[in-house]
């Protein structure tokens, strides 16, 4: 039985990160700054800015995924949320190559293409938007996830670690489905997000399978549902939103999504299987 240690296992998704673990056999540690209020597993309280004990965390371990941020801009000062997930990021990373772990996954974001928090706001260059796209964040939060991915090549490169960023869309955890009624029928909604979302089942299994994985190195791939948060067809949020953007990269005759996910599928063996589409009685419930 293989040992991971799952940061930020309280969260939104570490939860269902750490169920997906343990469903498979795994043995699981959640590391984290507060206790969760379903505890699944072993939590250990530690501040992952402290490389010591980060170590301390990481030790007896085989993986590490790394969930555990400030997970939005401008939530607290600027600079505090750059420290904070650019300094934790360094040093489970630095304290897995120490410790001879092997494998990795990050949480990067959709965020680091730079649409969601942009103070000037602009439009994509194309879509679906994949990870060829420019990052071009306008935030702390956004060049924290790019310098993180950074950070991530660089630990390849020098240990060989595999290192997976997942530039994860709205992470959406089954209950918030009732509140999708409330936008799914206005494009002005969720446009800064190109409307996208993940189930947080679907990412915990990605996460999994990216641990599972070899010989992917370090590199950054989208993760997101196969549709749009939207009962309105994606060439018609489009045109309403970004009606300047010319550059389509799919045929996109129904609610397809316009943050790709093609690579991870590809690479992982990966298939979002949570639609909000399947919660027809909640939404009709409206």
């Amino acid at each position: 039985m293989k040992k991971v240690v799952v940061t930020g296992g309280t969260g939104r998704l570490g939860k269902w990160v750490i169920k997906e673990f343990l469903e498979q056999g795994y043995e699981v540690v959640n590391a984290d700054i507060k206790h969760p209020v379903e505890p699944l597993c072993k939590t250990v309280i530690v501040d992952l800015k402290n490389l010591g004990e980060v170590y301390g965390v990481l030790a007896g371990a085989d993986a590490v995924v790394h969930l555990a941020a400030i997970p939005v801009a401008y939530s607290h000062p600027n600079e505090v949320t750059f420290e904070n997930n650019v300094m934790s990021t360094y040093n489970i990373l630095e304290a897995a190559a120490g410790l001879g772990i092997k494998k990795a996954v990050i949480a990067s974001s959709e965020s680091s293409y730079g649409l969601v928090f942009a103070v000037k706001p602009f439009v994509p260059l194309y879509v679906p938007m994949d990870e060829e796209h420019p990052q071009l964040p306008q935030d702390s939060y956004g060049l924290s996830k790019v310098v993180n991915e950074q950070t991530a090549q660089m630990f390849n490169r020098k240990t060989g670690m595999q290192v997976v960023s997942f530039r994860l869309g709205n992470v959406i955890s089954p209950e918030m489905y009732e509140n999708f009624p409330g936008f799914i029928h206005d494009a002005e909604k969720r446009k800064r997000i190109l409307w996208s979302y993940i189930d947080t089942r679907d990412a915990a299994t990605a996460c999994r399978l990216a641990i599972e994985a070899s010989g992917l190195g370090a590199i950054a791939l989208n993760i997101a549902a196969d549709d749009s948060s939207m009962d309105i067809k994606s060439r018609d949020l489009m045109a309403a939103v970004y009606p300047d953007v010319k550059d389509f990269r799919a045929p996109l005759n129904g609610y397809e999504t316009l943050l790709s996910n093609d690579k991870a599928k590809k690479l992982l063996n990966w298939q979002p299987f949570h639609s909000w589409r399947n919660n027809v009685a909640v939404v009709q419930g409206e």
